[in-house]
């Protein structure tokens, strides 16, 4: 079997075996997290190819949407399983996990393309994201495709703060956040896949323990990014 230290740094192959190295430590170290990455991998997949990337483009984003919560690794269990809303310095805490990520795949001479994606896919359009408040343009693309994927599955996923949306209250909270939290145009390149695609929803293998049942959904009491981690 090839490892990693027998790949030469920089090629494609050494980056692809970093990442399902990496993957399986998410696996391994929390379950939900893994199928969430998991899941986030094919989305952005998709919408990279919708939005005009080449086949290997569009699967070295997959690979940054696969491991895009490495970060959360190393958060204590109380706060990555919390069951309700993160207090000020626990938001602290978790907001540290993208920088936690790309710090890993500094170590292991990830390229600056999969870096830039993990670091920058909870930066928000209008600027008020982090870690580096970045806006507009500023954003990579590729961290700006990753982010709506990613909060297409944080919100029609069980979490142990919430329960899925159905798709349809899913994209209305795409397009409520359209141009604040996402880029616009993004987001109707996912919505028009989607459209296209009745099969998009990928259905999760493994579940939170049960929430119990409320009368109003969880998210109404939250903002996008409470519902964002």
């Amino acid at each position: 079997m090839t490892t990693v230290q027998q790949l030469d740094p920089g090629t494609r192959r050494y980056t692809q075996k970093i990442v399902y190295e990496l993957a399986n430590s998410i696996r391994e170290r929390d379950i939900i997290t893994y199928e969430h990455c998991r899941r986030v991998g094919v989305y952005v997949n998709r919408l990279a190819s919708a939005v005009g990337w080449s086949r290997r483009a569009a699967h070295g984003l997959a690979l940054a949407g696969l491991i895009h919560d490495l970060g959360k690794t190393w958060m204590q269990n109380e706060l990555l399983h919390k069951d309700s809303a993160l207090s000020r310095n626990e938001r602290n805490q978790m907001e540290r996990h993208p920088v936690i990520a790309a710090r890993i795949l500094l170590t292991y001479g990830a390229p600056d393309s999969l870096v830039d994606a993990v670091l920058h896919h909870h930066e928000a359009f209008d600027g008020h994201g982090y870690p580096d408040r970045l806006a507009g343009e500023d954003i990579p693309y590729s961290a700006r495709l990753l982010t709506v994927a990613d909060v297409y599955d944080a919100l029609t996923s069980e979490r142990p703060y919430k329960h899925a949306l159905d798709d349809a209250t899913a994209f209305e909270h795409l397009r409520t956040m359209s141009g604040s939290c996402f880029d616009p145009a993004i987001v109707a390149a996912f919505l028009d896949l989607v459209e296209k695609r009745p099969d998009f929803r990928l259905m999760p293998r493994v579940s939170p323990l049960p929430l119990p049942p409320t009368p109003h959904p969880a998210w109404v009491r939250h903002d996008v990014f409470d519902l964002w981690y």
